[in-house]
């Protein structure tokens, strides 16, 4: 069982920067590879980006890359999600999932443990 916490989020100007963080609990975290998605009210969960066990491999969706970048640090259970250049369509929940089978998916039902989510706010 993995508990996830998100953190971070807030309300940021365009073209501003953000980072928000994924505590997980439990001695397995660095088994298991994480995800971060994000949904708006009335829409479909989205992939944003994945990242392997290590934080050797990372995927992202074509709408973020080269903006936002995920890493992990397995000492602190704990995964982040950089975001720069923000736009206000970047403006939603943000969620990190973890997923023991799957690693890089973009899938959200191949992720087990989900987060409650962090809103992100960017204004024009």
């Amino acid at each position: 069982q993995v508990q996830l916490v998100e953190s971070g989020g807030g309300l940021v100007q365009a073209g501003g920067s953000l980072r928000v963080s994924c505590a997980a609990s439990g001695r397995t975290f660095s088994t298991y590879a994480m995800g971060w998605f994000r949904q708006a009210p009335g829409k479909e969960r989205e992939f944003v980006a994945a990242i392997n066990w290590n934080g050797g491999l990372t995927s992202y969706a074509d709408s973020v890359k080269g903006r936002f970048t995920i890493s992990r640090d397995n000492a602190k259970n704990t995964v982040y999600l950089q975001m720069n250049s923000l736009k206000p369509e970047d403006t939603v929940v943000y969620y990190c999932a973890a997923a023991r089978y799957y690693s890089g998916s973009k899938y959200a039902d191949q992720y087990d443990y989900w987060g409650q989510g962090t809103q992100v706010t960017v204004s024009s």
